[in-house]
């Protein structure tokens, strides 16, 4: 959870940010039809940066390299495909007291997977790009280092694959500080989810090797207690080093524990490198039951842990946040592997989401202002007329309608956290071609 001194160091990225914006005399993207827009006093910090102009720019912050890069091109496309929908339904009207329609635009920026790499991202899309709201970034601990800095600059974030538990954060006493916003569930939910499939599976004992960092020991944090909870023993819990080359030490103290199975909470990079040191160990998937998670949902995985052997991981079992949930708006599936031909899917309906829950929400406000578009997130997502598409919400808006934006990731139900408030996750198998079959799913609710 983000704590109160935390606001004073964002409030002094943002007067930082507003000093280096002041001398940037980079030319904007400009769209024609669109009106001047009035400045508010709620709009000041973010109308400083030259951003408020009348026209929706969404600037993405996702993984193009580094551990993640390989669940990159899903999110990266989901962006492209919500904005060109927006704009074939007629972009938003985002000038404040009326005006025309705008194109909604666009950038990309990679966030590497890296906290370093993305915090230079950020001063990009912020005083160079001028964007209005950010889309990522993809990696828990990356968000956890820059999202005070976004928040500071009165711009609302919202990632499409941060479950890390840790980012939950409590309503604050004034809710215009709260501008990080998920789409999929936590692993408070998930945890739970991952501890069900093992224990229906029959095994008692599990072991459990996960990243040493936001997104792994907040997973275990909750996976642990809820296998503990169904009974099973949990002999070995090993953390391993993100940034680490060997991981033979810490196969070896799984190993020892001998488990009837493993749990690794891992991304693709360091992943493929813990499977690949698991298999030579003699407790790979033709050893041992493997589970995964998200992180290595990834239909290159396979040849990262071995180039010759594309079934080397067919029977590892793992679960992710449904990229085509059942109450899921069901245009999605096939409309994005129309968009994307051969791309992964997952946290592809997240992404979507994102935008265009950023895009209704500055329609709504009439706004491309930060605090304006802020303060409609988590009301497009519950107690309204129900729409699917951001044509038919923006319709319902337009009549003056509350709506409730149930999307391609299903019911979002935001909770005052600004997530979801439940999760369903596919179950999902690695096939012997490498790729992976969802076989089940499971549904774990939260609190709203």
């Amino acid at each position: 959870m983000r704590r109160k001194w935390l606001r004073v160091i964002a409030l002094f990225a943002s007067l930082v940010l507003v000093a280096g914006a002041c001398g940037d005399d980079d030319e904007e993207a400009t769209t024609e039809g669109t009106e001047p827009t009035e400045t508010t006093e709620a709009d000041e910090t973010a109308a400083d940066r030259g951003n408020v102009d009348g026209v929706l720019k969404v600037g993405s912050l996702l993984p193009e390299t580094g551990d993640l890069a390989a669940l990159g091109p899903p999110m990266v496309n989901a962006v492209k495909m919500a904005i060109r929908d927006i704009n074939a339904a007629g972009g938003v009207t985002a000038s404040q007291g009326g005006g025309a329609e705008a194109e909604v635009l666009h950038v990309q920026i990679d966030d590497g997977t890296d906290a370093d790499v993305a915090a230079d991202a950020v001063d990009k899309l912020l005083t160079g790009e001028k964007v209005d709201v950010i889309v990522g970034a993809a990696a828990s601990t990356v968000t956890a280092a820059v999202v005070d800095k976004i928040s500071g600059a009165q711009v609302p974030e919202c990632s499409p694959s941060n479950t890390g538990a840790g980012l939950t954060t409590e309503s604050s006493e004034d809710p215009t500080e709260d501008y990080y916003f998920r789409t999929p569930p936590p692993d408070n939910l998930q945890g739970p989810a991952l501890a069900e499939v093992i224990a229906g599976d029959g095994h008692e004992t599990v072991g459990i090797i996960a990243l040493d960092d936001e997104y792994g020991q907040g997973f275990v944090k909750f996976l642990e207690p809820a296998l503990e909870e169904a009974g099973l023993e949990v002999p070995a819990n090993v953390a391993y080093d993100p940034k680490g080359t060997n991981y033979d030490a810490d196969v070896k103290e799984l190993a020892d524990a001998d488990p009837d199975a493993i749990a690794v909470i891992a991304f693709p990079d360091t992943g493929s490198k813990v499977l690949a040191a698991m298999i030579e160990a003699g407790i790979g998937p033709k050893d041992k039951q493997l589970y995964v998670t998200d992180g290595l949902q990834s239909s290159t995985l396979s040849a990262s842990v071995d180039p010759d052997d594309v079934a080397v991981l067919e029977g590892v079992k793992g679960t992710a946040p449904s990229a085509a949930p059942k109450e899921g708006a069901p245009f999605f599936p096939d409309a994005f592997a129309e968009f994307a031909p051969d791309v992964d899917t997952i946290f592809s309906a997240h992404a979507y989401d994102c935008t265009i829950l950023f895009a209704l929400a500055a329609h709504a406000a009439g706004s491309d202002a930060g605090p304006d578009i802020q303060k409609e997130m988590v009301g497009l997502t519950k107690g309204g007329e129900v729409c699917n598409t951001f044509a038919d919400c923006k319709a319902l808006l337009d009549e003056g309608e509350d709506i409730d934006y149930d999307g391609a990731a299903g019911k979002l139900d935001f909770t005052d956290a600004g997530e979801p408030s439940a999760g369903e996750y596919d179950v999902y198998v690695f096939n012997d071609e490498g790729g992976t079959d969802t076989v089940d799913s499971v549904a774990i609710a939260g609190s709203a």
